[in-house]
């Protein structure tokens, strides 16, 4: 039941702040999102990491169609649920600065999101994963459609577009592989749609070849992976800052998931296919997207790119099928969250004093801005994988990973730490260093509650970075698992 109360309690805060206006509304929504982020904690706590499948319910939802209400967290569901827990209440705080019209709308959105999100991490069918998809799809659309900057309505639309087609192909994909599936244990269905019944599927390798495509559609776009990728710079720099945060920090991840719960072990054949050109594709995005982020001259857009980047590194891990490379991602999806709501949130505090994010108007902000600084600079060095680091663990386990995988597209994929350097400390001489602007010349430092904010963040950059077995013994279990239904089949 804690994971049906982990889904439930962010609807109902949600439904609640019809009667909250203004700065209740505010209060309202950050004091549920601490209520779910302490029973994420408390399923942590409990959570034995020997065992896999906790916390499980299952309630014959729809018992004509044999779909399932399953749910259930095992090491890689429940990381992931702790991290959307963490980080829904940093960024409904991050949000306090900015006066949003309709707020308890707003806030109403951030908490069914979370719902969608932490649905995604704990869905045992595959319709319930699917709804659970577009749960999480529906209030983003409308957070950067409605509260997004000038271009939002063409850039909003062209991610919905995206994200539904990826989906629809999903779809057709859980259809058919439903269909495959013998008699459901109750006998009321001829089929059902429950991940143990799809990972006991022998599909043809031939039928395995599309069908890989079919599911792997939703999850390339979501990711995003080059080339399917371009909805997401204009994404995350039009959005509002939240938004943005919800996007890089965990919705991404739900496609990295994806692959490695409902792709990888369902279609292994069609996997081990089409691994080489799937890490191929990583590869490119993570050397184009270093590149284009040295070009860029505005701060939210280097850091969506610089985004793409690290996230192509994480599928080449996935996609080496191997522990180290598997692990790494796992550990990397926290490490990226927290790195990456970080710097959004720091390049929104200086937008917000600065009035611009146009690096060639910014300098200087070191001496008026020293906690800022301090900040920056360690989820920057985070971001950037130095040693004792959160970044630095997943980052040399994902290399070890592809290395392990292909000596040269190991090479190649390290590319992106010599070049993630390039850009993000050359970002950072030329918005802190150097000589005062006009724009910079009344930069305000850090407030208590900013502090507050980042404070949780660094404190994890260097936690996981110094302590990172209890992360690594998290999934370990569930990454023997999948590679295990890899071997089988």
């Amino acid at each position: 039941m804690l994971t049906v109360l982990l889904l439930l309690w962010p609807v109902a805060a949600a439904l609640l702040l019809h009667f909250f206006k203004g700065g209740a509304a505010r209060v309202a929504a950050f004091g549920a999102a601490l209520v779910e982020f302490a029973l994420a904690v408390f399923a942590a706590v409990t959570f034995n990491a020997n065992h896999t499948g906790q916390f499980a319910y299952d309630l014959n939802w729809i018992p004509s169609a044999g779909i399932r209400f399953a749910v259930g967290m095992d090491g890689l569901s429940l990381s992931l649920v702790l991290l959307t827990a963490l980080l829904v209440p940093i960024i409904l705080l991050s949000a306090f600065r900015r006066k949003f019209e309709n707020e308890s709308v707003f806030y109403a959105l951030v908490l069914f999101m979370q719902t969608g999100l932490i649905g995604v991490f704990t869905a045992q069918d595959a319709f319930l994963f699917y709804f659970m998809w577009e749960v999480a799809l529906i209030p983003i659309y409308f957070l950067a459609g409605v509260w997004g900057g000038v271009n939002r309505a063409r850039i909003t639309f062209k991610f919905f577009l995206y994200t539904i087609v990826g989906s629809l192909f999903m779809l057709a994909g859980f259809v058919y592989l439903y269909f495959q599936t013998g008699p459901s244990l109750d006998g009321l269905s001829a089929h059902n749609a429950a991940l143990a019944s799809f990972y006991s599927l022998n599909l043809p390798v031939e039928t395995q070849l599309w069908l890989f495509w079919l599911i792997f559609a939703a999850f390339a776009v979501k990711m995003p992976i080059f080339p399917f990728h371009t909805w997401q710079p204009d994404t995350y720099t039009e959005a509002p800052a939240p938004a943005t945060m919800l996007l890089a920090g965990i919705m991404l991840k739900m496609g990295i998931y994806g692959c490695m719960r409902w792709l990888i072990p369902v279609v292994p054949a069609g996997t081990d296919y089409w691994q080489n050109l799937v890490i191929i594709l990583a590869i490119i995005g993570i050397i184009y997207g270093a590149i284009i982020a040295i070009r860029q001259q505005d701060v939210k857009r280097l850091i969506a790119y610089s985004s793409l980047s690290h996230v192509g590194l994480m599928i080449a891990g996935v996609f080496s099928l191997t522990q180290l490379g598997m692990q790494g991602a796992s550990i990397q999806m926290l490490a990226h969250g927290i790195n990456v709501v970080g710097m959004f949130f720091i390049a929104d505090a200086i937008e917000r004093r600065t009035g611009t994010r146009n690096i060639a108007d910014l300098g200087g902000l070191t001496r008026k801005a020293p906690v800022l600084t301090v900040c920056f600079l360690v989820l920057l060095l985070g971001t950037v994988a130095l040693p004792l680091t959160n970044g630095f663990v997943g980052e040399f386990l994902l290399l070890a990973g592809v290395y392990q995988f292909n000596a040269w597209m190991g090479a190649v994929a390290g590319i992106t730490i010599i070049l993630g350097a390039v850009y993000l400390l050359r970002m950072f001489q030329r918005v802190m260093l150097g000589p005062d602007s006009s724009f910079t010349a009344t930069f305000t430092d850090l407030t208590g509650a900013e502090l507050a904010l980042l404070v949780p963040l660094i404190v994890l950059v260097f936690w996981i970075g110094l302590f990172p077995n209890f992360f690594l013994h998290l999934s370990e279990g569930s990454v023997m698992n999948i590679l295990g239904e890899v071997v089988k089949r």
